[in-house]
């Protein structure tokens, strides 16, 4: 979208109305993430349980990097202002950022993409926007590092070297396989990528 049609007075309004209507959705559906990818509304439901276990033992081997305090913080559901629209904001599951985020805020609560070293997500059941939406948008936004634990397909993505609709190098690893990320992130971190899959994995719920 160019510069001039940004400006116009139907995409200002345009904006306003997806932006009202993200927080009206925030609101009703607490718990779940309330995106704008691509100019559309999406909503992600709450972590099932696969989801949250994963996340949460992904942390580890940030922290025990060093990347939570210092130069940098890890951070859990914190806005990432995106170019991709008017309004369009993403909502990582797992970000590493300068440690100057909360002075970076700069539309709907969300943080200027320049402070984020990297972004994480976990595959939920619309799988397909971290595999395909938000490779375009966080390439486009110069987000370093994006890594996608993709449980459907049982596989590891790390993509890196940011260009414009997505990532010049993108490299999928499955399980027996060590991944060392970049360590423009702040520091060498290492992801066992079976021990990654087993901690996410989506469990099949027991009959009562």
């Amino acid at each position: 979208m160019s510069a001039a049609a940004a400006e116009g007075p139907y995409a200002h309004g345009h904006r306003h109305l997806l932006l009202e209507q993200a927080d009206q959705l925030m609101q009703q559906l607490p718990g779940q993430r309330v995106e704008i990818l691509g100019g559309v509304l999406t909503v992600t439901p709450a972590l099932d349980p696969g989801h949250a276990k994963g996340l949460s033992r992904l942390r580890r081997p940030f922290m025990a990097a060093g990347l939570d305090g210092g130069e940098t913080e890890l951070l859990e559901g914190v806005g990432l202002w995106l170019s991709d629209g008017p309004a369009d904001y993403a909502i990582p599951d797992l970000s590493v950022v300068d440690a100057d985020f909360d002075e970076h805020v700069v539309e709907f609560e969300c943080c200027d993409p320049a402070v984020f070293r990297l972004v994480l997500e976990v595959t939920s059941g619309n799988y397909t926007n971290d595999l395909r939406k938000k490779v375009a948008a966080y390439g486009s936004a110069n987000v370093p590092v994006y890594v996608i634990v993709d449980r459907k397909h049982e596989r590891l993505h790390v993509l890196t070297e940011p260009m414009e609709d997505g990532y010049a190098v993108h490299r999928i690893h499955v399980a027996g396989e060590k991944v060392t990320l970049p360590e423009s992130i702040g520091a060498s971190v290492t992801l066992d990528v079976a021990q990654v899959l087993e901690d996410s994995r989506r469990r099949t719920p027991r009959r009562r």
